[in-house]
C-alpha cells in the first residue's frame, strides 16, 4: 500500500536519490537551463522552490541553509546574488517545464527544466558561443592557409629539381 507515500523514489536508494536531486538543483541554478527525465523535473521541482525562497530570505542562516544543501559555494552566491532577488516579488512558480521529445537511444521521455527569466541569460551564452565558434573557425582557416603556403613552396622546388 502507498499510504502518505509522498516520495517519488526515481529507482534510487536514499543517499542515491538525495545526491541525484542536490546535483541536479546545483546545476540548473548554475546553468539556469537542464535537461533531464519529466520525473527528475518533477521531482526536484521542490527543493529548486525552496531554495529560491531561501535566496530571496537573504540571511545568514538562509544562506548556511543553503550551502549545506547546494554542493558548490559558486551555486550558493549565484543564487543569493543573482536568482533571489530576480524573484523577489514573485511568490512561487520559479520554473517552468518543456517535453522536448524523446531519447534516441531508449525511447526516454526528455524534457527541459528552466528558471523563468533565464531566456536573456540563455541568449547571451549562444552569442558568447557562437562567436568563440567563429573565431576558432577562423584561426583554423588561417592555419590550413599557412600550411598549404608552405607546402606549396616545396612542392614547386621539387618540380624544379626533376
Amino acid at each position: 500500500m502507498r499510504h502518505r507515500g509522498s516520495v517519488k523514489k526515481l529507482g534510487r536508494n536514499t543517499s542515491h536519490r538525495r545526491a541525484l536531486l542536490r546535483n541536479l538543483v546545483t546545476s540548473l541554478i548554475m546553468e539556469e537551463r537542464i535537461e533531464t527525465t519529466p520525473a527528475k523535473a518533477k521531482a526536484m521541482r521542490p527543493h529548486v522552490e525552496k531554495m529560491i525562497t531561501l535566496g530571496k530570505r537573504g540571511d545568514v542562516a538562509a544562506r548556511r541553509l543553503a550551502g549545506a544543501y547546494l554542493m558548490t559555494r559558486d551555486s550558493v552566491a549565484r543564487l543569493f546574488e543573482t536568482i533571489g532577488p530576480r524573484f523577489g516579488d514573485r511568490q512561487g512558480g520559479y520554473l517552468r517545464i518543456i517535453h522536448t521529445g524523446f531519447r534516441k537511444g531508449d525511447g526516454g521521455d526528455k524534457c527541459f527544466i528552466e528558471l523563468l527569466g533565464s531566456e536573456k541569460v540563455i541568449e547571451a551564452k549562444r552569442a558568447k558561443r557562437q562567436e568563440v565558434r567563429a573565431k576558432r573557425q577562423e584561426d583554423v582557416r588561417k592555419q590550413m592557409e599557412e600550411q598549404q603556403k608552405e607546402v606549396a613552396p616545396e612542392e614547386g622546388g621539387e618540380d624544379e629539381k626533376k
